[in-house]
């Protein structure tokens, strides 16, 4: 039996207005966030033989805090006996410079959309960092990211996914999302549970819960929650 923790939701904005004083003051919230999620990685590809990853980045933070934590996992496979094999698809309007140059430095490699689907039954993990709370008011994925999400979605067998922040394609707030999202195993969630994970198609998509606490609490301390959520552990990031 799964244990699991009850803690508040938030919505975008009141977690955007928590992080601003913490971003103010230099604190370095996506490297932190990175670090916690390469470690969530690290343990759900331990047992696998021949682990491979495939990282879809967006354009905004999410696609950062993924690209960073592939430089990561790439830079520990130094010390593993089954070292991973790390695939990056930028799929937004633009990319995390400062993030695909670590990923890549640190030994991933970027791919085509053909070469992603190519090799899709053959990944390990699916890690979707695509979009986050800084979504518009319609989360749908358009463009390349959807066209990525669409046709990964049509592979049989999809690898197993983990969600940065929050599957992309689902609002924040509200939960609601069309049919062109990847459901995740898990959901490595910063800083606070994102209302949306709780309502709506949040639950259905979003798999299990992990919060990473950034240290946001003083910052939501005055703050009403939306709602509640069970996680099923909470990291310090």
């Amino acid at each position: 039996m799964t244990v699991t923790i009850r803690v508040p939701t938030y919505t975008a904005a009141q977690v955007r207005a928590a992080e601003r004083p913490l971003l103010e003051a230099g604190e370095p919230l996506m490297r932190r966030a990175a670090y916690a999620l390469a470690a969530i990685v690290q343990e759900r590809i331990a047992d696998a033989p021949s682990p491979r990853i495939l990282v879809l980045a967006g354009s905004g933070e999410n696609g950062g805090d993924a690209l960073f934590a592939a430089a990561v996992v790439e830079r520990a496979k130094r010390d593993e006996t089954r070292p991973p094999h790390v695939d990056v698809l930028p799929v937004g309007s633009r990319v995390h410079e400062a993030g695909l140059a670590a990923a890549l430095d640190a030994g991933a490699r970027q791919v085509s959309l053909d070469e992603a689907l190519a090799a899709a039954s053959g990944y390990t993990l699916v890690v979707d960092g695509i979009l986050g709370i800084g979504t518009s008011p319609d989360p749908a994925l358009r463009g390349a990211a959807r066209e990525a999400v669409s046709r990964l979605l049509s592979v049989e067998g999809s690898p197993r996914t983990i969600a940065v922040d929050l599957p992309s394609g689902l609002h924040p707030d509200t939960g609601t999302a069309d049919d062109v999202v990847l459901p995740a195993a898990v959901t490595v969630t910063f800083g606070a549970v994102k209302a949306g994970l709780a309502v709506g198609r949040g639950p259905e998509l979003c798999g299990e819960l992990v919060l990473v606490d950034l240290g946001l609490g003083p910052g939501l301390a005055g703050e009403e929650p939306a709602g509640e959520a069970s996680v099923t552990r909470v990291v310090r990031g």
